[in-house]
């Protein structure tokens, strides 16, 4: 490491990257378990790496993706959940499930202006609970979709009465059996195709909003209920939203609707008729912009892993997603989560060795599961420990508090600190109420589900705290969780789900005052790369600068060398000379936005560049970027084709000059489909076509070109110039096109016709009347 003069200082915390890091200022531092568990019909194998941590500093997730940390300590203090009124390992699934999800209203209701507040009031490690996972289920809708369409800010909840009210003055809805039925469910849907975001506009000051439906009682012709008042659970979940700044009372201003129908647990639902009470609703429109919450879904024999009540294009949070039924993007997968959690107080348990490696806790599991977890223990020994429901508890002990080996009782969830790596193994449905003891617990957890969804998944990577493992390489886990080094252990075991302050705050434009960081790709073209650095920091919402050494035989120039200039300056040497280095997700990016730029792009203002970050702020999930080209498709040769003449028309822009969310730096090097990133690396080209392929898919957006210079010192080219040779580079980008075309099963990328510049950029004002008067004509 060596340190380099600035003008200013700004304390920064540590984090080991993929490579080491030349620090270039000295003051910038570094289910139901109890369910009986079953085979499933499908296998995905599919081994994820588990050699990466997830920590409350990931700079991989965004300020919204940190909040979702907040979820697992803040729910430590929540409900008693829905299935544990009776904990009772001895009852079949059905008859537990059923009892459980059975908590009927039995006092007054209370209904306000700002919705159905219902009895009894929450008591506060309810309402923890319940405000934090509407939070996050509607931060998870942000996150993944919505803030794409509406960046905008939360609007603070003003003044509020209640009102009393009997349940007996709720109104009676009578369902005629040939009431319409929604679709079963468009498994199609993402955000940009089923999600309405005209609605999300008739609030003053530009506000997201929520709105509750009135709580009626459905019946049928019979007058038979179509099924019983809310559960004490939906009751505190409405509250909690009622309560929160994202509520209305104003059907007109709502951009997300919520039924008061209850659907947390499938198996106290008659389907027809609760789709039917569905399709009554004043606004419901196939369920666009409808949110539905469900935690049980399925029942037997199949248990699907969705609610099977017809929703059409409603929106679900759900726990016990799987690939089949999950829309990405568009649905969030929440966790089952286990009241044990909250009723022991687990010590603090650093990472290290343990007295087990390997532990697995549930009950109930399937036959041909517990053969192989007792084959497993009986090859490694005292190394593995595999516990049971235990029989032969004195009266009055808890069976739900203790787990056996035999005649070994051991308390729980107390002795999944004593693990290494704890086991969690599907059951009848694919979400385990297990998973939140082990993370509790400070074990890494070895899922062993097929499909299966994690909660969260599409903001949290999984893969940094934990070990996926499929289901037919049960008998291997021991060896598979052997090879992993002590070292990424134990990052594994330092993961913990930190607090936050302020979870209802969730601003949906990145604030301005955070800035952009700037990486800048270089090999050993110094001269040039110091114009670069010289050029950028001059930018006003510059935040810092992170050169990426690519050159393994020669080292960086001296500190001394390097250009003084105000902002942190940070130098990452790479362990191989790989194009996929500029994408890496660098702990060192704090910032949600960050441009990369090429070592020879030295023509762009600080004014070129300043609006090119103003206009990435308006369009977060959008590539902003300089350079735009064009794909073709050519009938001649019956195959894409890549053109970077000057045309009317755009759909990439080059990342050789480009604002992007740091989100897609983690896509781009853990969820890249197929082999595009290790093709990419072997032919040292189309990293850039690969990001544009990659954003586009995700977002189904165009990307958006600033400003209209058109000349650039090619980013694209070598060192040599040549018809013969530029020739040969157009044909290599043709082919990256239609390689990641294959790849994707589609051609993501949209052409359009437009690009932006500034208001006044070319009307006749004085300059100094223009935010931006350094714009480039060509």
């Amino acid at each position: 490491m060596f340190t380099l003069p600035q003008e200013e200082s700004r304390a920064l915390a540590p984090c080991p990257g993929p490579a080491s890091t030349q620090d270039l200022d000295s003051n910038y531092g570094d289910g139901l378990e109890r369910e009986r568990s079953r085979k499933p019909d499908r296998k995905l194998p599919e081994l994820c790496d588990s050699t990466t941590m997830l920590s409350s500093d990931s700079s991989y997730l965004s300020s919204r993706g940190r909040v979702i940390k907040w979820f697992w300590d803040s729910a430590e203090e929540g409900y008693r959940t829905y299935h544990m009124d009776e904990y009772d390992e001895d009852k079949n699934p059905s008859e537990w499930e059923e009892e459980a999800a059975c908590v009927i209203m039995c006092a007054s209701v209370k209904y306000n202006i700002r919705g159905p507040a219902l009895i009894p009031r929450m008591k506060t490690k309810h309402r923890i609970y319940y405000v934090t996972l509407f939070s996050i289920v509607l931060l998870g809708l942000i996150a993944t979709g919505m803030f794409q369409f509406w960046p905008h800010s939360i609007e603070s909840s003003s003044d509020w009465n209640v009102e009393k009210r009997s349940v007996r003055d709720v109104p009676v809805v009578r369902l005629p059996a040939d009431s319409p039925i929604p679709e079963r469910g468009d498994l199609s849907c993402r955000m940009h195709t089923c999600f309405d975001v005209y609605r999300c506009g008739f609030n003053p000051k530009n506000k997201i909003k929520v709105y509750i439906y009135s709580l009626k009682k459905y019946v049928d012709d019979s007058g038979v209920p179509v099924s019983n008042t809310i559960s004490r659970e939906y009751n505190e979940l409405l509250t909690a939203i009622s309560d929160s700044d994202y509520y209305t009372d104003d059907i007109n201003r709502a951009c997300l609707f919520v039924p008061s129908i209850d659907v947390l647990n499938q198996n106290t639902l008659r389907i027809k008729e609760t789709a039917q009470a569905l399709a009554q609703l004043s606004r419901w429109d196939r369920g666009t912009n409808h949110l539905l919450f469900n935690m049980l879904p399925g029942g037997p024999p199949d248990y699907n892993t969705a609610l099977d009540v017809p929703r059409d294009r409603a929106l679900l949070a759900g726990g016990g997603f799987s690939t089949w039924t999950y829309r990405q993007g568009y649905d969030v997968s929440i966790p089952v989560y286990s009241p044990l959690s909250a009723e022991v107080d687990l010590p603090e348990k650093g990472p290290g060795p343990r007295r087990y490696f390997l532990l697995s806790s549930q009950m109930a599991v399937h036959p041909e599961y517990r053969e192989d977890l007792e084959a497993l223990q009986a090859k490694h020994g005292e190394s593995v420990l595999v516990l049971d429901k235990c029989t032969n508890l004195s009266e009055g002990v808890l069976s739900v508090h203790k787990r056996c080996r035999e005649h070994q009782v051991f308390d729980y969830p107390q002795v999944l600190q004593e693990a290494i790596f704890c086991v969690v193994l599907r059951g009848a449905r694919l979400g385990q109420a297990v998973l939140s003891d082990v993370l509790r617990a400070g074990c890494v957890p070895v899922v062993i589900a097929d499909s299966y969804i994690l909660p969260f998944s599409e903001v949290l990577d999984w893969k940094r705290a934990s070990v996926v493992v499929p289901e037919e390489k049960m008998s291997d886990v021991y060896g598979i969780l052997q090879s992993i080094p002590q070292r990424q252990i134990e990052e594994m075991q330092r993961q913990k789900w930190s607090s936050v302050s302020n979870p209802l705050f969730l601003p949906l434009i990145p604030p301005q005052s955070q800035g952009f960081t700037a990486i800048v790709l270089t090999y050993d073209r110094v001269e040039s790369l110091f114009r670069v650095i010289t050029e950028v920091s001059k930018v006003p919402s510059l935040s810092k600068l992170l050169v990426v050494w690519n050159n393994q035989n020669k080292n960086p120039p001296e500190d001394s060398l390097w250009p003084k200039i105000r902002v942190p300056l940070k130098v990452v040497r790479t362990a191989e000379n790989k194009l996929s280095n500029r994408f890496f997700p660098y702990d060192e990016i704090e910032t949600e936005a960050v441009l990369a730029i090429d070592d020879d792009i030295i023509m762009l203002t600080s004014d070129e560049l300043q609006f090119g970050y103003e206009v990435w702020r308006e369009f977060p999930d959008r590539l902003v970027g300089y350079p735009g080209r064009l794909h073709l498709w050519d009938h001649e040769m019956n195959k894409w084709k890549y053109e970077s003449e000057w045309t009317n028309e755009v759909s990439m822009v080059l990342t050789g000059a480009a604002f992007y969310h740091k989100y897609f730096n983690y896509l781009y090097t853990y969820k890249m489909p197929g082999d595009i990133k290790n093709w990419v690396d072997a032919h040292m080209n189309c990293e850039d076509i690969a990001m544009n392929f990659l954003v586009a898919n995700v977002t189904g957006k165009a990307v958006i070109k600033v400003t209209p210079r058109k000349k650039f010192k090619c980013p694209e080219c070598t060192a040599i110039d040549g018809l013969s040779l530029d020739q040969t580079h157009m044909v290599e980008r043709s082919e990256c096109i239609n390689k990641f075309a294959s790849v994707f099963g589609t051609m993501p990328l949209k052409v359009v016709e437009h690009r932006a510049d500034p208001v006044l950029y070319k009307d006749d004002f004085p300059e100094k009347l223009k935010s931006f008067p350094n714009i480039g004509s060509l």
